[in-house]
């Protein structure tokens, strides 16, 4: 990351910035930092000027004791800021969850885009939801980094073959590195359910986004995002899953943000 800026707790922030346009800031979702979107960045930066950060607590930014969803509101209201004062705000899974309760809250957004944020769809996903966020204090509290690395893969769905790859891969070691920022995705979706109200105090447009390969649930769940929302659109985007390919989605997203 090239550039710092300071969030009103103090906490530095990391960034970076690339092409020219409207602004568009990036927000990444569980175990990742700046980098996983900067594919994205590269794909957009031909139309607007984009920024991408590592969240507090993650690669270059820094972190302040104790943490609440409010301090990371306040990192994105920063950053806006800093590139301007105007930006439109794109956020992935539970980065997306971010950027709703971001705008929710007041920050100044021009457009708001999200894709395939995990609320649950029904009481058995917020039970789940229940248990792992239990689970995962657990084993934070415990210093077990690895097993709660464990906990949010079986979580998302993958399977225990391909845990047990993961834990002899290369990547492992950035992976538990990433684990406290876990409990920090898990607290900015709340209860797990889509939070209406809040989204309803939402004025910007706002695009919600779902890959067509993806399962259905998520569709439903961006159809309630979308309806609760006082400017919302729901979107497919062709072929794609969860791991959505910045390739195909950039032009989807220029669609939106460039109007």
């Amino acid at each position: 990351m090239e550039k710092t800026t300071v969030s009103r707790d103090g906490t530095r922030i990391a960034y970076a910035r690339s092409g020219r346009g409207p602004a568009v800031v990036l927000v990444s979702g569980a175990m990742s930092t700046g980098a996983t979107t900067a594919p994205l960045a590269a794909e957009l930066s031909g139309r607007f000027d984009v920024t991408v950060y590592d969240r507090r607590g993650r690669g270059e930014s820094g972190e302040t004791a104790p943490y609440a969803v409010e301090r990371e509101i306040e990192d994105l209201a920063a950053l806006i800021e800093a590139v301007g004062g105007d930006a439109s705000l794109y956020g992935m899974s539970s980065g997306g969850a971010l950027v709703l309760r971001a705008a929710a809250s007041g920050v100044p957004v021009r457009r708001v885009a999200v894709y395939e944020v995990p609320y649950a769809v029904d009481d058995a996903a917020a039970r789940a939801a229940a248990e792992y966020t239990e689970r995962l204090a657990e084993a934070l509290g415990q210093g077990r980094r690895g097993d709660a690395v464990e906990l949010f893969l079986r979580h998302t769905g993958l399977g225990e073959e391909m845990i047990r790859g993961a834990r002899q891969s290369p990547m492992w070691a950035g992976m538990e590195s990433l684990a406290p920022s876990l409990a920090y995705d898990d607290a900015v979706l709340g209860d797990s359910r889509v939070p209406t109200s809040a989204i309803a105090s939402i004025s910007a447009p706002l695009l919600v986004l779902a890959g067509g390969a993806s399962d259905a649930w998520w569709h439903e769940v961006a159809r309630a995002i979308a309806q609760a929302a006082p400017d919302g659109t729901y979107g497919s985007v062709d072929r794609q899953t969860h791991m959505v390919e910045p390739g195909v989605l950039a032009p989807v997203l220029v669609e939106f943000l460039a109007v």
